[in-house]
């Protein structure tokens, strides 16, 4: 196998997939307004695997197969660095706000192989899909969120909605329901269906629910229900140069009697193995790795475009807002010292294959909600109300009388009147736009809700000994010392 091209990608994507958008189906998404750029977004991706960076980009993994370098299992801390590397490239070209290019769902896949034992009786199938997606690079994503139809009500009592098995066959099991929320999910070539981490499935009630698949996306028995995109509403470049090329446009996984094959089944009405893989795969510590490289790239537009815009107003020399910038650096630069840090003091699996630390993957999923939200105030509280100082089009700029006026009353204090509306344009798009309140959304809940990404890190604080340890030193702190004076150490009392 040999990875994909831009041109292959496109290609994968024409396989008569049920996606559906503004009462319609799309016959193809590669062609269609609401898609194609964002499809052309991610093909240059798989060109650069074969242009000038692909050393950089690429290389073996165990097997010979030339991939992505965070496409396979890492061995060491340079293995590591040089995914990080390949990582951030990869998401300059796209400015960060890209969420879920293909390296994201690479954060589980990677390790698939090495990890193939946790499967049980379908390890082959494990070991298999690692080749096929590494080897040609596949762009996955996944689904394993349950709608929020009622919460309240125990996951086996859903069975009318939920992701659940109905039938087995010979060919494969059979499954209907529904899985959210698939970010790229019309432009992926397979979704990776599984229960959250999360779930409460009770063994003999909810085995049906307990199953972990992939789903390809030219599966007759599945549908694509598509949010409003973005991009379809971008009038031009001009005036929606991110919207207009990056929409992720998300999408609600509905499955009718669905037929996965055998050999795309990785669990089957197995409670443990279904809610564990989460832990057991380092999911958790490289989409974390992933996601804050990524962040920190899209950091580096934020902070040109906050200085940019300050400069563009004449008042970059203030002090409240260089002060705002200097916050905005600080906060790039912490992603990137826990990045940093999570490859330097890996974990190590049983398998031998080292993973970004997990206690750090913890830090940087409850501060990177936190970030994002704090991003957007300062640009709010630095620039005002100065994105809304524009036009209503590229087409203003066009017609002579109007462009007169804008000439002569939209100038800004170090750039000419067309280049400031350029800019703020890009700032609107980036921040106060649908689009821009979607990356927010995005941003924040990505990773989990508010309480269990906290849950989640005193449970592995717990697991792993860091709170005993805590616990032991505030201790140690309360025995030097007791009703009668020091009982110990170099202190005096009287």
């Amino acid at each position: 196998m040999t990875l994909m091209t831009g041109n292959d990608y496109l290609d994968s994507l024409r396989d008569g997939r049920n996606v559906y958008l503004g009462g319609e189906r799309i016959a193809d998404v590669t062609s269609h307004r609401a898609f194609r750029n964002a499809a052309r977004s991610i093909a240059s991706l798989y060109d650069a695997l074969h242009g000038e960076h692909r050393e950089r980009l690429t290389a073996p993994d165990r097997h010979g197969q030339i991939t992505h370098r965070f496409f396979k299992p890492s061995y060491s801390v340079d293995d590591l660095l040089s995914a990080q590397d390949a990582i951030e490239l990869w998401s300059k070209m796209t400015y960060g706000f890209m969420g879920r290019t293909p390296d994201y769902k690479a954060a589980f896949m990677s390790g698939l192989e090495a990890g193939a034992g946790y499967y049980g009786d379908f390890r082959q199938n494990a070991a298999d899909w690692y080749k096929r997606f590494s080897g040609s690079g596949l762009y996955l994503n996944h689904a394993i969120i349950n709608p929020p139809l009622d919460r309240s009500k125990a996951i086996h009592d859903m069975r009318d909605v939920f992701v659940h098995v109905v039938d087995e066959t010979d060919r494969g099991i059979v499954v209907s329901g529904v899985k959210m929320l698939a970010t790229a999910g019309a432009l992926t070539n397979a979704t990776f269906v599984a229960p959250v981490a999360s779930a409460l499935l009770e063994p003999g009630k909810a085995d049906d629910f307990a199953v972990v698949f992939f789903a390809r996306m030219d599966n007759p028995g599945l549908s694509l229900m598509c949010r409003p995109s973005y991009e379809a509403a971008a009038t031009s470049p001009f005036d929606a140069p991110l919207s207009s090329r990056f929409d992720e446009n998300d999408a609600v996984l509905i499955f009718d009697r669905a037929l996965i094959p055998w050999e795309d089944v990785l669990v089957y009405r197995d409670v443990k193995r279904a809610t564990g893989f989460y832990a057991a795969s380092g999911f958790a510590n490289l989409y974390n790795f992933q996601s804050g490289i990524r962040l920190a790239v899209k950091l580096e537009l934020m902070i040109g475009l906050l200085s940019l815009g300050t400069q563009a107003n004449g008042t970059q020399q203030f002090r409240g807002i260089q002060a705002a910038l200097g916050e905005l650096i600080s906060l790039r630069h912490l992603l990137k010292a826990i990045t940093s840090a999570m490859a330097h003091d890996p974990d190590r699996t049983q398998a031998g294959v080292v993973v970004p630390k997990l206690q750090y993957a913890s830090a940087l999923r409850i501060q990177v909600p936190q970030i994002w939200k704090r991003v957007r105030e300062l640009m709010e509280t630095a620039l005002g109300g100065s994105p809304l100082v524009t036009v209503s089009g590229a087409a203003d700029l066009l017609d002579p009388q109007v462009k007169g006026l804008i000439d002569a009353y939209y100038r800004g204090a170090a750039l000419e009147p067309e280049q400031r509306i350029k800019l703020f344009k890009l700032i609107w798009d980036a921040t106060g736009s649908e689009f821009g309140s979607r990356h927010s959304v995005y941003e924040t809940h990505y990773s989990g809700n508010f309480d269990q990404i906290r849950l989640d890190s005193l449970t592995w604080a717990t697991r792993f000994g860091q709170l005993a340890d805590c616990e032991a030193f505030a201790q140690r702190c309360m025995d030097d010392y007791d009703a009668s004076g020091w009982s110990r150490g170099p202190w005096l009392h009287d």
